[in-house]
């Protein structure tokens, strides 16, 4: 014998339940467990302990009827069977109770033993085919989210990787560039000093044979200055690999400002034009916390431009304010300043302005200074214009000790 089948009867009229007992108890080959409701709101209440296999449902339950019984369990989402149970074979009873979720449709009168049973197991085994298609549409919903998953997945990865593919490919296409930059810059600008040390050299032997030594002593000065201009295009480079590289630190020191700035202007003199005057002026107070390489590689770089980019018998002024927490500092020119068009470029790698072309120079200078004060988190500005000089002014934080 199969296991037993517990079925709930919701009829208000106690006669019809007993006559459906007594049918389902001929059954020789199955055990039914029948229990009554009598009324709609007993059925509900009864349906929602969810104890039955089956539920036979009387089409007229008091002033409601079984079709709303059946679509209110529905809609809180049972799935057990319902069978609508009627006193009158009507057509359109049938089809509303197809539409209202019922599993099938039995006229009272004409209800026997084995045409009940078969619409039990009928509606039972349609109940589990539905659940069985519903679990798999389930499942399939699922392997679809888990499959899109991984398909976007696979979709972001290979967008990052074509990303990362189109950045390596930029960054190629701009170390070629810069390369062909470089050869093209060093090639002009080492070879016209490394020729001027050569000629002076052969100058100075034939003054120093000749006794001529205030010319000697020219050319003399004359070489250290071109040395010194190769020099600072030697730290450039090296400036812009230790960057690419990631191997540039800020070290934070006690400095002097004062100190620190008049060694960067004595070392400066030895570039400066006939009649060019190096000013400092310094405010506020006197020691900072800083890199001290940082803070030289920004002073020689723009006060060499300033000495540069100006003509003879000018002056460059250097300000520096510092307060409790920054130190501010300023570098005035009066030379040839810069134009709109070319401020715009003015901190990339190997950017020369239109006025600057017979001028010596790497172009990396400022990108270099640009680079320092990110990681130092300071900031660089500038104010030119053509033919009335420029002014940088450049703030950098203290760090701590």
């Amino acid at each position: 014998m199969d296991k037993e089948i517990r079925v709930l009867v919701i009829d208000d009229d106690e006669e019809d339940f007993i006559i459906l007992r007594d049918i389902l108890a001929e059954m020789p080959h199955q055990r039914y467990v029948l229990e009554w409701s009598a009324s709609y709101e007993e059925g509900l209440a009864a349906i929602d302990e969810k104890r039955h296999d089956i539920y036979l449902v009387d089409y007229r339950l008091g002033v409601k009827t079984g079709l709303e019984l059946i679509q209110e369990a529905l809609a809180k989402g049972y799935e057990t069977p319902f069978i609508i149970l009627t006193g009158q074979n009507d057509r359109e009873v049938d089809t509303s109770a197809m539409e209202a979720g019922a599993a099938d449709y039995l006229v009272k009168s004409t209800i026997t033993a084995l045409p009940l049973e078969r619409s039990i197991r009928y509606s039972m085994q349609q109940a589990k085919n539905m659940g069985e298609i519903k679990d798999l549409n389930t499942k399939l919903e699922k392997r679809v989210r888990d499959r899109t998953l991984v398909l976007e997945q696979a979709m972001i990865e290979l967008e990052k990787s074509r990303y990362e593919l189109s950045v390596a490919l930029e960054r190629e296409k701009e170390v070629n560039e810069m390369k062909s930059r470089f050869v093209s810059m060093a090639s002009h600008e080492f070879r016209t000093p490394l020729t001027t040390i050569l000629s002076s050299l052969v100058l100075i032997s034939k003054y120093a044979a000749a006794g001529l030594h205030e010319k000697e002593k020219k050319h003399i000065e004359r070489i250290k200055t071109t040395v010194t201009g190769l020099s600072e295009m030697l730290n450039d480079f090296l400036s812009v690999s230790k960057l690419e590289e990631g191997k540039v630190s800020i070290i934070y020191e006690r400095l002097q400002i004062k100190e620190v700035v008049a060694e960067v202007i004595e070392d400066m003199q030895t570039i400066t034009k006939q009649g060019q005057i190096l000013q400092y002026v310094h405010t506020g107070q006197t020691e900072a916390i800083l890199d001290k390489k940082v803070l030289r590689h920004i002073l020689l770089n723009l006060i060499s431009n300033a000495i540069k980019f100006s003509g003879e018998n000018t002056e460059v002024w250097i300000f520096t304010l510092a307060t409790d927490r920054m130190l501010s500092l300023r570098i005035e020119d009066s030379g040839m300043g810069i134009s709109e068009e070319d401020q715009a470029h003015l901190y990339e790698r190997f950017f020369r302005g239109k006025n600057a072309t017979n001028i010596q120079g790497t172009g990396l200078g400022l990108n270099i200074i640009a680079n320092y004060l990110k990681i130092a988190g300071g900031s660089i500005k500038l104010s030119s214009n053509l033919g009335k000089g420029s002014v940088f002014t450049v703030e950098m934080p203290f760090g701590r000790l």
